[in-house]
């Protein structure tokens, strides 16, 4: 496996892979995105969570009474 290493910036959902690069590639890659985030910037897990929640099938909700039983 060739491993490269390169910044770039994403247009229209497309990453361009530099010049130099480009040869050494075939049909298949395996892609890792790390996102670069701006200085004084946050990400806040629990607003992502509360804004997107995991839906699982046959859940149920726990009442105050079952969650402070003991």
């Amino acid at each position: 496996m060739v491993t490269v290493q390169f910044q770039a910036r994403v247009k229209n959902g497309v990453i361009q892979i530099p010049r130099k690069y480009q040869g050494r590639f075939g049909e298949r890659v395996h892609v890792i995105l790390k996102v670069e985030t701006r200085k004084g910037m946050t990400h806040n897990y629990l607003d992502s969570l509360m804004a997107n929640p995991v839906k699982i099938k046959n859940f149920k909700t726990l009442t105050r009474e079952q969650i402070y039983a003991r």
